[in-house]
């Protein structure tokens, strides 16, 4: 059963509002669910590994919270020396993405438990070659993505991803 968000809580509303809910049984049942949801204690743990490249401001790799994964977006920095090395889309894709896959392993995860990717692009000409090495590291149940092209990416690179997984 679905439950809306702003459903009434009175019998009386409930019962003229019965389309919303159901019946008062099920009302009871989702009461009884609301009271359980706000107990729930949410657990954010900080993910963080030299084998990825470290934030160049004020945020965490990667945040674990409930199951999910949350990578901040990743820039095309080799860990190694801390600096974009490659000069062109397929290699700063290439790198982005052995540093979401560093970050997902510091977390228990791997690109197969990835449901949603954000691709930020400096030019969106660009898409075709990020594409062709993306499509090597996930080649099949692809995860969700968005593509954007954006004016400017920190440090002069050419694309970021940003991350979500689910832990398995």
């Amino acid at each position: 059963m679905e439950y809306q968000k702003n459903a009434c809580f009175s019998p009386q509303s409930f019962e003229n509002n019965n389309k919303t809910i159901g019946n008062k049984k099920s009302f009871i049942t989702f009461v009884s669910k609301a009271l359980q949801f706000q107990s729930i204690t949410f657990m954010k743990k900080i993910i963080s590994t030299p084998n990825g490249p470290a934030a160049v401001g004020p945020y965490s790799q990667a945040i674990e919270a409930n199951g999910f994964v949350f990578v901040s977006g990743q820039l095309p920095i080799n860990p190694a020396v801390g600096k974009i090395e490659a000069a062109d889309i397929t290699g700063q894709t290439d790198q982005v993405l052995k540093n979401v896959s560093a970050i997902l392993a510091a977390a228990g995860c791997t690109l197969d438990d990835v449901v949603k990717n954000t691709v930020f692009l400096s030019d969106i000409s660009n898409f075709a070659a990020m594409n062709e090495v993306y499509k090597q590291y996930f080649k099949s149940d692809y995860p969700a993505r968005s593509a954007f092209a954006i004016r400017d990416l920190p440090l002069g690179a050419l694309v970021e991803i940003e991350t979500i997984a689910v832990k398995s």
